[in-house]
């Protein structure tokens, strides 16, 4: 992972995808270092707050930048979220252009009782020359992605709920050819669906409102689940930690899935901010 020495643009694009999210394009020279084979690929944003030209990142201390940063007031310091990559474009020389991130909008729609996070804000209003500073992988291949199906893996079985949707997405747009996955994508409005491109045999089910109103019902929806004969399956569970254990225990205690073939990531815990799961983890 490195850190680029100025901190590269927000692109000139900004763009929705569904109600919920915000994609957000970035761009600029520093990107040339970024490597990636996407995927469920997770980077490292800092923001600025508002008010500030570009993020409060102390670079110029080098090794001890993340010490630095740390040591600085909070309502200086750059607001760091932990994002997955949506998507990302090459130039003509093989290194990466754009990258592509989007945003849940968690907390912006009026009367939502949710109080909206610094990211969402930021990316609700991001504008072409905004500046961030981006924590990513220098090798394509790298730990930071987590979807790594056994060679023997004879269906994949994913469910993501809105925070995981951008990695999910990503994963199944890039499933090979011939490839049996069932999906399921949890969101909170019908124009949150997408409409997805594979070459694998994927067949996805959006849940959408009510229906996938908490884990209790998350659950009862897997349960009800036909999945189809298969001796190797692979799951991917990713979303709101609770929910994900949950889930890791119906496919492993319920189900009799190796739990070495189970792939498991919480990306948030309900009544928890980041830098509060940050300090319990």
């Amino acid at each position: 992972m490195r850190v680029p020495d100025p901190a590269p643009p927000a692109g000139s694009k900004r763009h929705p995808p569904s109600p919920a999210l915000a994609r957000v394009t970035f761009a600029g020279p520093d990107l040339r270092a970024f490597r990636s084979d996407g995927l469920d690929q997770s980077l490292s944003l800092f923001l600025p707050h508002p008010g500030q030209a570009e993020p409060a990142v102390p670079v110029e201390l080098g090794e001890g930048w993340w010490q630095g940063w740390r040591e600085l007031p909070e309502d200086v310091r750059a607001v760091m979220r932990s994002y997955t990559l949506r998507s990302l474009r090459r130039d003509t020389d093989g290194h990466t252009a754009e990258i592509d991130v989007d945003f849940v909008l968690h907390g912006l729609e009026p009367d939502s009782g949710i109080q909206a996070g610094p990211a969402a804000r930021w990316a609700a209003d991001a504008a072409p020359g905004d500046r961030v500073l981006l924590l990513g992988p220098a090798v394509a291949d790298n730990r930071a992605i987590r979807f790594r199906p056994p060679e023997d893996t004879d269906l994949v079985v994913i469910w993501g709920d809105e925070t995981a949707v951008p990695a999910a997405c990503a994963i199944v747009e890039a499933l090979p050819a011939g490839t049996r996955a069932r999906v399921w994508l949890q969101v909170p409005h019908a124009e949150d669906v997408q409409d997805l491109r594979t070459a694998a045999d994927a067949e996805i089910t959006w849940l959408v409102g009510d229906a996938a109103d908490g884990p209790e019902a998350t659950l009862a929806t897997l349960r009800a689940a036909q999945l189809p004969p298969a001796e190797h399956p692979y799951v991917w569970i990713a979303g709101e930690s609770g929910c994900v254990k949950r889930l890791r225990r119906h496919f492993v205690g319920e189900r009799g899935v190796d739990r070495r073939r189970v792939t498991f990531v919480g990306y948030w815990r309900r009544g928890l901010t980041e830098e509060q799961l940050r300090e319990q983890g």
